[in-house]
């Protein structure tokens, strides 16, 4: 992960969704509140931490994570958007596969 092309985004006032792996070092500044009944497990802004990437990301981030039933997977997802919802955060992601499959099958 690029964590310094991810801030270039955030510096344009652009937004974005992207996996994460589970152990990313984030500092958990606090909690949101969550339905749990959606799949969402939490909903955490922080910081990420790190000698070099809390310099090539020096702001807040915000972590998601997913539990997938139709899949039975656990996601996790970083974004720097804190306007939408966790779920939608989830569903986002779930949109994209949907883009990459069609891309896909064009060619």
């Amino acid at each position: 992960m690029d964590y310094s092309i991810l801030y270039q985004i955030t510096k344009s006032y652009a937004y974005f969704v992207v996996s994460s792996k589970s152990n990313v070092k984030f500092k958990r500044m606090y909690s949101n509140k969550i339905d749990k009944s959606t799949g969402v497990i939490y909903d955490q802004t922080g910081k990420i931490e790190g000698f070099y990437t809390s310099k090539d990301y020096p702001d807040k981030i915000r972590k998601v994570k997913f539990f997938d039933a139709e899949n039975k997977k656990m996601l996790i997802f970083l974004t720097n958007n804190f306007d939408l919802s966790a779920q939608q955060i989830a569903l986002l992601n779930k949109q994209r596969w949907k883009i990459e499959l069609f891309f896909k099958w064009i060619k």
